[in-house]
């Protein structure tokens, strides 16, 4: 999430991407064909990847620009979310009693292949919920659209979405798929897992062995895909992920922005006065997390998997709520008489 800015600096950042931004679409107009960047796209992809210079020009030619989509990107948080403002998001009893209807109805696939790949089924459920309400809004942007206004009308980032447009092309070649009717977010993500097409083809897995990964409609294939993107980052099968922080009376530590990196142990913790509430070793690699309640500061100890999250989202809020939504939805899961009230409940679309 944003951090917290001045006014000052944030009306100079804005003034100086006003300045980078080209000139807004209208609605419904195409891209200008003879532009230099489009043109040099065009001619890089088709170089480099075997593509037909004609049909990557005759795709670009049918996309559509955005500008909503610009707007969005480019318009920053009116302020940054505190931790209990974001959980409450995320952690509602409507979130966590889907995720268990839809644990129940899709189990024996889901337990399968989180025993296969040693990532615990409540995560991959997780997951799920926070990025698309359990495969129930996987996003109405048409992802050429997207994808073309991100590469080519917004500079900030315009070299990354016009890989990520590269890649785009690729996976509707490899994967058969009608490049003008594939739909995700205003970002280009796609599917269940919200995987941009670079992530797509790198960790889709077609688990049913049916000749193309389908992060859609196979259940299957979407489990095993978000399984795989988190061992291949790093995962460690039946490590922790996250516990709360206990503060001596008068703590020592200071926080100080490390990425996404664990740069420090449980010992090193101990001896600034901030003890993790789990039974590991003193030289297990950790970090504190900031948490603030609604009453004030609180503080989370984060571990290797946790860190693996944030591969998937680059916040800790977010990994901080697939966590505490995988806990809820597992003990929902493991109440008998609970159980038994979600089983007749049904199991949510999509």
């Amino acid at each position: 999430m944003a951090r917290r800015s001045t006014i000052a600096p944030l009306a100079a950042s804005l003034a100086l991407l006003a300045a980078a931004m080209p000139p807004s679409h209208a609605a419904g107009e195409r891209f200008d064909l003879r532009r230099p960047e489009i043109r040099s796209f065009v001619r890089e992809v088709a170089r480099r990847d075997g593509l037909s210079r004609r049909r990557v020009l005759r795709l670009i030619a049918r996309a559509h620009p955005q500008p909503r989509i610009l707007e969005r990107v480019s318009r920053p948080p009116e302020r940054a979310l505190e931790w209990w403002e974001y959980r409450r998001v995320f952690l509602t009893p409507e979130r966590i009693d889907s995720g268990a209807r839809f644990w129940l109805a899709h189990r024996a696939v889901l337990e399968r292949v989180a025993r296969e790949q040693g990532v615990p089924p409540e995560y991959l459920i997780a997951i799920l919920g926070c990025e698309t309400y359990y495969g129930r809004d996987t996003g109405h942007d048409r992802v050429l659209d997207a994808l073309a206004t991100l590469a080519f009308d917004y500079p900030p980032r315009g070299e990354y979405f016009r890989g990520e447009l590269e890649q785009f092309l690729l996976l509707t070649r490899e994967d058969r798929l009608n490049p003008l009717a594939v739909e995700g977010s205003y970002s280009g993500a796609m599917g269940a897992p919200q995987f941009m097409p670079s992530a797509y083809r790198r960790y889709a897995v077609d688990e049913n062995h049916d000749h193309r990964p389908d992060l859609w409609h196979d259940w299957a294939d979407v489990f095993a895909s978000i399984a795989n993107y988190l061992r291949r980052n790093g995962w460690q099968p039946g490590g922790p992920v996250l516990a709360d922080a206990l503060l001596d009376p008068d703590p020592s530590f200071q926080l100080e922005d490390h990425g996404l990196k664990l740069y420090t142990t449980l010992d090193q913790l101990n001896a600034t006065g901030v003890r993790a509430a789990i039974d590991a070793p003193g030289s297990t690699p950790a970090l504190l997390v900031p948490a603030v309640e609604a009453d004030g500061p609180a503080y989370r100890v984060g571990f290797n998997n946790f860190t693996v999250i944030m591969r998937y989202n680059r916040s800790a809020l977010y990994a901080m709520a697939v966590n505490d939504l995988a806990a809820a939805i597992k003990a929902r899961i493991e109440r008998p008489a609970t159980t038994a009230h979600i089983e007749g409940a049904g199991a949510p679309g999509g």
